[in-house]
């Protein structure tokens, strides 16, 4: 894998199209990955393998994507296997998500590593996603990494997550879902809402909504502007914000900007 590849994390984004009545940026490149590996096209039913822990499990992110995607006609069936604290090497030992993967027709596998091993062992977690996606590959479906955010009190990891995440991708021809990404760009701008929880490591609501959002538009390609599904728990004018935050964030990443 070459140097340039690794410095690359951002060319899995999608080129995602305009919403109406906005015309795309005059001169936007493509990103270098959508032109080595095709997209993927969905009907209006998707199957979705979620493999993690609880920056997965927490608020119920595959049901606020599955939430988003209907209101954009897109019916999202999906299953997470889950351990709290799991690492991807953890999942593959256990073997439970192997079996899923060869026997569950899905579409999409997506890999959530341990949230601080990308920081401290990046070699560890892409062996261990090369494992998983070698998998995903003969059972024909697709692999997506969820491209985790850095702890509150340690902002600085991210570029480590960023890179772990976006070189191995580049290597595989997997999408990275840039929620980390999104949440540092959105941190750098605003205070409220609370992205991270009390914890300051795991999701607060905010943080997995806007993950979802995120998740609409990198795997599904879809616009959440718009897309007035209720939460409990997140008001509307809250929900409003981040959507609109997760197109304009991945439009200026998808662009290079």
């Amino acid at each position: 894998m070459s140097q340039g590849l690794a410095e690359s994390p951002l060319e899995s984004i999608p080129s995602f199209p305009a919403r109406p009545g906005r015309s795309p940026r005059d001169g936007q490149a493509e990103p270098l990955f959508f032109r080595r590996a095709p997209r993927v096209q969905y009907g209006r039913q998707v199957r979705i393998l979620y493999i993690g822990n609880s920056f997965t499990a927490r608020n119920n992110l595959p049901g606020l994507l599955a939430g988003l995607a209907a209101a954009r006609g897109i019916e999202v069936e999906h299953r997470l296997i889950s351990a709290g604290g799991a690492s991807l090497r953890q999942h593959l030992n256990a073997g439970t998500a192997l079996e899923a993967i060869a026997s569950g027709g899905y579409d999409t596998v997506v890999l959530q590593e341990q949230s601080t091993l990308p920081v401290k062992n990046p070699a560890r977690m892409q062996d261990s996603v090369r494992d998983f996606h070698a998998a995903i590959e003969a059972a024909g479906a697709r692999t997506a990494l969820y491209l985790t955010w850095a702890r509150r009190n340690a902002p600085e990891t991210q570029q480590a997550l960023t890179t772990a995440y976006g070189s191995v991708a580049a290597e595989l021809g997997a999408t990275v879902v840039p929620v980390g990404m999104v949440w540092q760009r959105f941190l750098a701008t605003h205070d409220q809402p609370v992205l991270h929880d009390a914890d300051n490591s795991h999701p607060a609501l905010a943080g997995s909504y806007l993950a979802a959002c995120v998740f609409l538009i990198a795997l599904l390609e879809q616009d959440p502007v718009g897309v007035e599904v209720p939460v409990k728990g997140l008001d509307v004018g809250t929900a409003a914000l981040l959507r609109q935050a997760a197109w304009d964030i991945c439009e200026d990443l998808a662009a290079g900007r």
